[in-house]
């Protein structure tokens, strides 16, 4: 009966601690917007991995490699802020590709719990993201999609990484790039 006892006991201390001890949850964003162009118009736009000239927060763009697997892009922000993406899927017939953040310069650095932590230009970790158009009868719809945990990685975060601080700057990415996606396509 002892034995027994304890090994409830021990079941309850477990899971318990696991109940409590949680870190990030994976978040989600999506935004849409419909232009009034043909899509591929729009296409045109964007299809190019190298070129974020259609974003008004990228300055400027390099990459190495072109609309393949594997091309690496890096943006500069207009802030001087670095972002580096990973082309990870690229696909012409159905005017869409996925990118993944690999790396990013801080933007600033500030003390939490007694350690100097770097906040990265975008508020997130393992960010991926995808983009993809859609032919409305002579208009387009545009869906950008993301995905992404806090930067912040442990518990208690700062509030410069925390959920929030990341679901409003890729909130912000995501609708000033389609907004003016939309204002370039539409002239």
């Amino acid at each position: 009966m002892k034995k027994i006892i304890l090994f409830v006991s021990v079941l309850l201390f477990f899971f318990t601690s696991i109940a409590n001890a949680h870190g990030p949850v994976r978040q989600k964003a999506e935004e849409k917007i419909t232009i009034d162009a043909p899509a591929a118009k729009v296409w045109d736009l964007i299809k190019n991995y190298g070129d974020m000239s259609w974003h008004p927060s990228i300055m400027s763009t390099t990459v190495k490699g072109d609309n393949t697997k594997g091309a690496v892009r890096v943006l500069t922000l207009k802030d001087g802020g670095t972002i580096t993406e990973e082309l990870k899927k690229y696909d012409e017939a159905k005017m869409s590709y996925a990118y993944k953040i690999t790396e990013m310069s801080s933007s600033k650095t500030i003390t939490h719990a007694g350690a100097e932590e770097k906040v990265p230009a975008l508020p997130v970790n393992d960010y991926a993201a995808s983009i993809e158009l859609a032919d409305k009868g002579g208009k387009t719809e545009v869906t950008w999609k993301a995905g992404y945990y806090r930067a912040y990685m442990n518990n208690n975060p700062p509030e410069e990484m925390n959920e929030e601080a990341a679901n409003t700057a890729v909130k912000a990415v995501l609708e000033t790039g389609l907004i003016n996606l939309k204002k370039l396509a539409e002239k």
